[in-house]
């Protein structure tokens, strides 16, 4: 599902947040906000961004088409920035592009979804506990009149942890969902329609599906999780216990 694609020249970076993405061109013709795996936020954002955002897209939440994109160890050497010529040196290989959507502005509000489109923004937020969708940062775009979501490296949080504690899918099963200022909150339809919506389209192919698309030396290895088979398993438990455990964690109030 996330196509391979081989960077031909970096164009500029993107000086906004702490992670330092850039904007790349590659051998397909299309230009992308690549995702680097060099960056201080680690590989578990670029798993995060693809899992959510390939779910996203089966589920038709409108979303950057993903690819896997190669860089070579030559682009870094043209960039004169010191800070971005080290970040490309240490994300030679395979990093996140995600596709750039020219024109496109960042939500302001001014231009909302509809109900239905931002409940299934926010059941989306809701089943992969993706808090950084507020007012403060909004993560959507506005493109062609659509309302986009983007940057689900928030999402899956529960990865974090597992460098220094074994997975636990129940744990991540319960965890409720507090959609109080999610930035769609105050447009949004029925949240429990949006499940009865999605919900039964997450099957157990599909997600197979999608973590096999995550490239092996993206998943790290844990005391736990020694190979990227037993991480995608991980992934695969925690996401089907909590799917099964709904809907006790959709947002109160709106089910």
């Amino acid at each position: 599902m996330l196509e391979p694609v081989r960077a031909t020249r970096f164009v500029t970076p993107l000086r906004e947040g702490g992670s330092l993405p850039g904007i790349v061109e590659a051998d397909d013709l299309g230009t992308y906000v690549a995702k680097f795996r060099g960056a201080g936020q680690g590989l578990k954002v670029l798993v995060a961004e693809a899992i959510v955002g390939e779910l996203a897209r089966a589920l038709h939440v409108p979303t950057p088409r993903l690819v896997v994109i190669d860089l070579p160890a030559a682009i870094a050497r043209y960039e004169a920035d010191e800070e971005v010529q080290d970040l490309l040196s240490a994300s030679v290989g395979r990093n996140l592009g995600v596709d750039f959507l020219p024109g496109s502005f960042g939500y302001d509000g001014s231009r909302p979804p509809t109900p239905e489109a931002a409940a299934d923004i926010i059941w989306l937020d809701s089943f992969t506990a993706n808090v950084d969708r507020t007012w403060a940062n909004p993560n959507l775009l506005v493109w062609h009149g659509t309302t986009w979501a983007i940057d689900h490296g928030a999402a899956l949080y529960f990865h974090h942890s597992w460098p220094r504690r074994e997975p636990d899918p129940g744990r991540f099963a319960a965890l409720p969902f507090e959609a109080s200022k999610h930035v769609l909150a105050d447009i949004a339809g029925p949240v429990g329609g949006a499940h009865e919506r999605l919900a039964p389209r997450v099957t157990d192919a599909l997600v197979t599906t999608i973590l096999e698309s995550v490239p092996d030396d993206w998943l790290e290895p844990t005391p736990w999780l020694p190979d990227p088979g037993a991480a995608r398993q991980a992934y695969a438990a925690h996401l089907r216990a909590r799917l099964d455990n709904s809907p006790a964690w959709l947002p109160g109030g709106t089910t």
